[in-house]
């Protein structure tokens, strides 16, 4: 059995979308299983549905309007590059009215929905293919994973929207007595979950650099100290998730093929530019083109 994962990585994923979008459409890559964290899990119901071209434009065209009803953040643009800063007024809306979180993330809910009309919904919950979103119980301190064969469609649009909602920033949601938040903060590289389900060949997609190249600057507000504090954490669960991974895979005799981004493509993923996302998205697809290239290089005709 092959499986396809896709980790967390917010506006990356659309570099994840480029390397799938190689490996099913030129490679002939058949995943018998779709295992995806936070942005991999806005990407794997399309995938496995074969339609590429749909969730490409998507993941084009997403802006912060597209994800954000409240932000709570600024974006200004220093010398070229893109900086946050807290936008004082949404986050204290945001705590007027009771809620939890910086910001909220509803308009997500409704661009996944709209996404993935019920007769998709219907067709990946009757095909060979499993899908499995990861999410983080805060409730029960526990990750979980859900598969479309349990869910409706209302349900699996919930635990998708769930699954990539970056808390403190993004919404806090309560389901089945729970409160629930980004898979990320358990799971961001779900390779031992796809093992367990009985994958043997793994092509997992991280949205990280291989090797550690940045160095950070020093934090100039409260909101930049906790995204700062936010990427240390998450980048030691992923160090962990692939260690354990590789571990499991070589219990179980399974190969694991990792895909990492050869360069850093963004300091802060909840910024959603619609021109990198474009562009990310083509470096993923020539990024998997080549790295097959190296792997399997065209043998010279003897004949010529």
């Amino acid at each position: 059995m092959r499986a396809l994962v896709i980790s967390g990585g917010g506006s990356k994923g659309a570099f994840a979308g480029g390397v799938a979008q190689y490996l099913i459409q030129e490679e002939g890559r058949n995943y018998d299983i779709f295992v995806g964290t936070s942005t991999g899990s806005l990407l794997i119901s399309h995938l496995a549905l074969g339609k590429l071209d749909k969730i490409k434009e998507i993941y084009s065209n997403v802006n912060q309007k597209s994800i954000f009803n409240n932000c709570p953040f600024l974006i200004k643009k220093i010398h070229g590059n893109e900086e946050i800063s807290i936008n004082h007024w949404n986050v204290l809306r945001n705590f007027i009215v009771g809620k939890k979180t910086f910001g909220e993330s509803e308009n997500l809910r409704k661009l996944i929905e709209n996404s993935l009309t019920i007769e998709e919904f219907k067709t990946l919950k009757n095909g060979d293919s499993d899908v499995i979103i990861t999410v983080s119980n805060l409730s029960l301190n526990q990750v979980e994973y859900k598969s479309i064969k349990d869910c409706t469609y209302e349900d699996y649009c919930d635990w998708v929207w769930i699954s990539a909602n970056y808390t403190p920033f993004m919404s806090l949601v309560r389901k089945n007595g729970c409160e629930y938040a980004d898979g990320g903060l358990g799971s961001i590289v779900p390779i031992e979950e796809a093992i367990k389900r009985g994958a043997t060949e793994v092509d997992v997609v991280v949205l990280h650099t291989e090797v550690n190249y940045l160095n950070r600057v020093a934090s100039r507000n409260p909101f930049e100290l906790i995204t700062t504090m936010m990427s240390f954490i998450l980048d030691r669960i992923e160090s962990q998730n692939i260690r354990i991974g590789k571990l499991v895979a070589n219990q179980k005799n399974a190969i694991i093929n990792l895909f990492y981004t050869p360069t850093i493509l963004t300091t802060n993923s909840l910024i959603f530019d619609k021109e990198k996302m474009t562009l990310w998205w083509k470096r993923g697809y020539l990024y998997a083109k080549n790295k097959n290239e190296e792997t399997n290089p065209i043998e010279p005709n003897s004949n010529e």
